[in-house]
């Protein structure tokens, strides 16, 4: 599958956002009106809006399905809010990438993303996410946080309990009492001591709390599983099973949970560093400035400045046009030969207030 993937979990050979100008373009913009009616009345007033990306095309995301996103699918996420002084529109603008999604469907996000900030007079922050390495300012939309398998070609279809496909669902404690909700290899293999599991038979459901697993993560999937009653009207019968001795009553076949345990490279010798994209020579040169530093960063280019945690792409006002379209591109091509090429982006604009690029220094 191509996508967003690297090596053993993902791969990245052929994964970028050199798309403009190519066939995707083609195909984005054929497929698109004119005037993009998703974008219709966006951004009046504060609040969430979130689209899916079905076949080059942007479509709404139900709004009870906030929060929950698919592993197959990309989307884009825009949150306006007003400025606490001035009362003026502001906006975070965010594509989400699943980790199964193909490279047609992120590059259509990402292309999106910027036609939606375009539609808004350029006002967005833009960031880019992707599964299971979301920033902070991402996760405070949500209470809680579901990845699913599947994707729009699966649909998201209410279904009758009996016809339900058995899922395992992991609830992992991001902090801040949060917790994000996983479907997992269907396997026993898949369950840890450390976690709080959902086995989702349709009529039967097993909360399995693990020996190590937290008071939040049990609470909260004690609150995932009365939701499951309710759609299900009641129907579905609930056990919680305490500590490791489980699988005496839950029974679970055996399988391979390797691709949902890997975890990244470690990336211990990583240094922060800044690079300029710069087109002053009369070509874009991309330099490695050799220092972490505010300092560094001038109106006349663009930079893109790497912690190792957090890519933040700085936009000089007095950038060319060139240098503003291909920073996001840069930053993505780079991060694909590091060792932590997952990490939140943040486009800012010189200017512009942002947590993420103030708390990056």
């Amino acid at each position: 599958m191509s996508g967003l993937r690297k090596a053993k979990k993902y791969d990245w050979k052929d994964s970028n956002l050199a798309l403009f100008g190519s066939d995707l373009e083609k195909n984005v913009k054929k497929e698109s009106a004119k005037t993009e009616k998703a974008w219709e009345g966006a951004g009046q007033e504060p609040g969430l809006k979130i689209w899916r990306i079905v076949k080059f095309k942007v479509t709404d995301w139900a709004k009870e399905d906030y929060g929950k996103f698919f592993k197959g699918d990309s989307y884009i996420i825009l949150n306006t809010y007003k400025d606490k002084e001035s009362d003026e529109l502001l906006y975070d603008v965010h594509f989400f990438i699943g980790s199964e999604s193909t490279q047609d469907e992120y590059g259509t996000a990402a292309y999106k993303t910027v036609e939606l900030d375009t539609f808004l007079d350029d006002k967005p922050i833009q960031h880019r996410e992707v599964m299971d390495h979301e920033g902070d300012l991402f996760k405070s939309y949500f209470e809680n946080i579901t990845i699913m398998a599947g994707g729009a070609e699966s649909g998201f279809k209410r279904v009758e309990p009996t016809d339900y496909k058995p899922r395992l669902m992991k609830f992992n404690d991001m902090g801040r009492n949060k917790v994000k909700v996983t479907e997992v290899a269907y396997c026993k293999e898949s369950i840890t001591p450390d976690n709080v599991y959902v086995v989702d038979l349709g009529l039967q459901i097993y909360q399995v709390n693990g020996s190590q697993s937290d008071k939040d993560e049990k609470f909260k999937a004690a609150q995932y599983v009365q939701q499951l009653k309710v759609e299900r009207g009641g129907r579905s019968k609930v056990d919680v099973v305490d500590g490791d001795n489980w699988e005496s009553k839950v029974k679970l076949p055996s399988g391979d949970p390797s691709v949902d345990c890997e975890d990244d490279e470690p990336d211990d010798d990583f240094k922060k560093t800044i690079f300029k994209l710069s087109d002053e020579s009369g070509h874009l040169t991309f330099t490695d400035l050799g220092i972490f530093s505010k300092g560094v960063l001038g109106s006349d280019d663009v930079y893109i400045c790497d912690s190792g945690k957090k890519c933040v792409v700085f936009v000089g006002k007095k950038a060319s046009i060139d240098e503003r379209r291909k920073g996001m591109e840069y930053a993505h091509a780079y991060l694909c030969k590091t060792k932590h090429p997952f990490i939140p982006v943040t486009v800012v604009q010189e200017g512009q207030r942002s947590k993420e690029f103030d708390n990056l220094f």
